[in-house]
């Protein structure tokens, strides 16, 4: 049995497939336009020299753009100025026979209306034609669109519930009346503010976790659980009760409420006794409210070395324990190396306070965040010390406080100049303006290093230090 084998002298002919040698190559070019438009939205023949020379479209929303009005023009000069640069990319590719790519192109309709296609371009023939294959991506951008400002209101939603949730949870936490909450299936408590802590509770037994009646002595256990029957009954009433513990007797009010498809019990504790009732330390409030405000704050010595932390410092910087923080340098956490610790440090002994200063903070994984930092000097007590609030910056494009304020003064005072001197004169002005106030910037960026000043600024130092005496900024003795 003989076996015939083909014998092919190019490789493009050893990998074209028998039925598109042997049928598509005699199709009439129109039939051959009108396959590529069935399975496209426009399909275009381009000549060498870059124009449309025949075209089929696919599309009924693309021959109401009046699309068929391209045939003879530059393909180049009916796309947007910004996708010109991909138009003759992708025609160098075809023409070099470079693996094809889908690019997205956007074209201006004589309404003016922006128009994404996505294209791919081939080569033709040995002519130096070109077929160029698009798809409408219009839906597809408008799915886009919508996706986003899904999103965005999303994000906006989850922002306002966090807001409202830490507002609720820090009022939870700081109120004066013991308020417990308990789940209505197993009678145990789930949460529980300090005060409730502070009258029921106590480090050895905490109250999260235990069921309620076991919180009292033996003989009002029946009549806390009674408390919470009379509540599952009269869901629109407050159950009330008398119950003891420690010797102490308390006022109990219980309600019923549901939450995510769970029904829950709130219920608020106040002691009959007078000696229990009177408030704690306003020193230790005051520590009780910084440990549980939903900013992160944080105490260093004047090295910056760290001496306390909140537990939102330490959520934000991803450290495990308040022990792990002490004693770390904290501009090795806070702001960029040496730049904004030279202006922390300079503003607070200079000024006592710094507020909304915006900088980055990073974290133990490496993690980069913007944030913004008020400070504070104390110099009274025993050991003098820094402390910081720190919060994170709103998303997008945020300003950094403007270093010097001498700007919009002098901007007014050089437009009232209008009309009275010439414009030369007003431009030479204002030039010489942000020229100074560039340089003071830098100065005061770099802790008045004028090598480093120089480098920001992209100037030699002789040409800084030039400029410094020609405005009369600092002290040039001592420096050549």
């Amino acid at each position: 049995m003989r076996v015939s084998m083909a014998i092919y002298n190019s490789p493009q002919a050893r990998i074209e497939p028998k039925f598109t040698r042997e049928f598509l190559g005699n199709l009439d070019p129109k039939v051959a336009m009108k396959i590529a438009a069935a399975g496209s939205d426009v399909a275009m023949v381009i000549d060498r020299s870059g124009y449309i020379r025949d075209m089929a479209l696919g599309n009924a929303d693309m021959v109401k753009d009046g699309l068929e009005g391209w045939l003879d023009k530059r393909w180049t000069d009916t796309v947007a100025a910004d996708s010109r640069q991909k138009i003759e990319e992708m025609l160098r590719d075809a023409a070099n026979d470079a693996g094809p790519r889908w690019r997205e192109i956007n074209h201006r309709t004589a309404s003016g209306e922006a128009v994404a296609v996505r294209y791919i371009a081939v080569n033709a023939g040995d002519d130096g034609r070109i077929i160029a294959i698009g798809r409408d991506n219009r839906a597809v951008s408008q799915l886009e669109q919508r996706l986003v400002h899904a999103q965005q209101a999303m994000e906006q939603d989850y922002r306002k519930l966090r807001e409202a949730e830490s507002r609720y949870r820090l009022l939870f936490q700081l109120a004066s009346e013991a308020v417990v909450v308990i789940d209505a299936a197993s009678r145990k408590i789930i949460e529980a503010n300090p005060a409730a802590d502070r009258l029921i509770g106590g480090a050895e037994r905490p109250l999260v976790g235990r069921e309620f009646s076991s919180a009292f002595e033996e003989p009002s256990r029946d009549a806390a659980i009674s408390l919470l029957a009379v509540a599952i009954a009269g869901p629109n009433l407050t159950a009330q009760a008398t119950l003891r513990h420690g010797g102490r007797a308390f006022n109990v009010a219980a309600s019923l409420f549901r939450q995510d498809r769970t029904s829950l019990f709130l219920v608020r504790l106040a002691s009959l006794d007078t000696d229990i009732q009177r408030a704690p330390d306003s020193s230790q409030r005051l520590l009780d409210v910084l440990e549980r405000i939903p900013d992160a704050f944080v105490v260093t010595d004047e090295s910056m070395k760290i001496i306390a932390v909140n537990t939102a410092f330490l959520d934000f910087t991803r450290i495990a324990s308040a022990q792990q923080a002490n004693g770390m340098a904290l501009e090795g956490i806070l702001g960029r190396p040496e730049m904004d610790r030279n202006i922390l440090v300079s503003s607070l002994r200079q000024h006592g306070s710094l507020k909304n200063f915006t900088t980055v903070l990073r974290t133990r994984l490496g993690e980069l965040e913007d944030v913004e930092v008020s400070a504070v000097h104390v110099t009274s007590g025993d050991i003098p010390c820094f402390g910081f609030s720190i919060r994170g910056a709103a998303r997008g494009a945020v300003a950094r406080p403007r270093l010097v304020g001498e700007l919009p003064r002098s901007v007014e005072q050089l437009s009232q100049l209008v009309g009275r001197v010439s414009l030369k004169e007003l431009v030479r002005e204002t030039t010489e303006l942000v020229e100074r106030l560039c340089i003071e910037a830098a100065l005061e960026l770099t802790g008045n290093n004028r090598a480093s000043a120089a480098e920001a600024l992209g100037v030699s130092r002789q040409s800084l230090y030039s400029k410094l005496n020609r405005y009369g900024i600092g002290e040039l003795s001592g420096e050549n």
